[in-house]
């Protein structure tokens, strides 16, 4: 899984479905189905329909993950949404191609709503799905009702003159991310745990079934070589202006950001030092890339909230909250 600094900050980051759906069972005695759905020639999404009642809301994944990210947050959305999520292309189940320019992902979007037949949905996407957000207002904002930017109104999603650039995120150096030991490695439980007791934050098993190979016995192997990375560096060298965002807007960001428990817990002071500088720095961009999305998007209600940079999980009751009390004024 791509850290949380890395992800934040270096990656940051149509036709019916052509295989029928297949009923899987969360580990919350809920269930989803799994849709593939043609976006392009050669390339089938995975699309997940969590169900629920009420408006559609679409789950869009940060950089690195796949729409399983969200198998512990949808259920509960599904309490007041009919809840779906993409899997980007060239993750988890989802076929690769190469794309051009950013606007080829939000295009994947719409053909998804259109083979799915999901009208004027709230789109919610993480981290560097940010872009894809804003791309669909360059290419056809009457299709969507609102956006929802779960820490993803960074530059990729919005800039102007006042916002601050990519390159002074990049600049920012954090300390060493840890690595999981073979110990952590004998199943995917074993390393979600290694995952949760290092970052203090817990990601859903079947998203490390997606990210990572394992063998026949179930031992973790190594992290998966998924094509879709090479899709980032097409979202983050854009360097047109991006300061144009119509639609009606939530974007909750994470300030102050919530220091990672290895980060809390080494005993290497010097280290401490670091990561303490280290979100000191991304803490004050991310405030100014906060009041430039806030000053320059009248549409927007921007939250900010002390949590981690998967917001939807380190502040799950507030980012649904969030999300419910945004929805009604749509």
């Amino acid at each position: 899984m791509v850290s949380k600094t890395k992800l934040a900050f270096a990656v940051i980051i149509a036709h019916c479905a052509a295989c029928a759906p297949q009923n899987k069972t969360l580990h919350k005695n809920l269930s989803y189905t799994v849709h593939f759905v043609t976006v392009e020639k050669n390339v089938k999404l995975e699309v997940l329909d969590w169900g629920g009642r009420g408006k559609s809301i679409v789950l869009l994944a940060g950089g690195g993950n796949t729409a399983h990210v969200f198998d512990d947050f949808a259920p509960i959305l599904a309490n007041n949404f009919h809840v779906y999520g993409i899997t980007r292309r060239g993750f988890g189940a989802s076929q690769f191609a190469s794309i051009e320019n950013k606007d080829r992902l939000a295009k994947d979007i719409l053909a998804v709503l259109d083979s799915m037949k999901i009208s004027n949905p709230i789109l919610a996407g993480h981290s560097i799905a940010g872009a894809e957000l804003t791309s669909i207002c360059f290419i056809s904002q009457n299709r969507v009702s609102g956006l929802v930017y779960l820490e993803a109104g960074y530059p990729y999603a919005f800039r102007n003159g006042k916002s601050p650039g990519m390159n002074e995120f990049f600049d920012v150096k954090g300390p060493q991310q840890p690595s999981p030991e073979e110990k952590d490695l004998t199943s995917f439980k074993s390393l979600q745990a290694w995952y949760t007791e290092t970052y203090g934050f817990q990601l859903p098993e079947a998203e490390f079934r997606q990210m990572w190979d394992s063998t026949l016995s179930g031992r973790v192997v190594r992290r998966r070589d998924s094509p879709g990375f090479g899709i980032f560096s097409v979202m983050l060298n854009n360097s047109e202006r991006n300061d144009n965002i119509p639609l009606p807007s939530l974007a909750i960001f994470a300030i102050p950001h919530n220091k990672e428990a290895w980060m809390i817990k080494n005993s290497d002071v010097r280290m401490r030092n670091e990561a303490t500088a280290y979100f000191s720095k991304i803490d004050s961009l991310t405030m100014r890339q906060a009041k430039a999305f806030e000053d320059g998007v009248p549409s927007a209600r921007v939250l900010k909230l002390k949590g981690m940079h998967y917001i939807f999980i380190s502040n799950e009751t507030e980012v649904i909250n969030a999300i419910r009390q945004f929805s009604k004024g749509l």
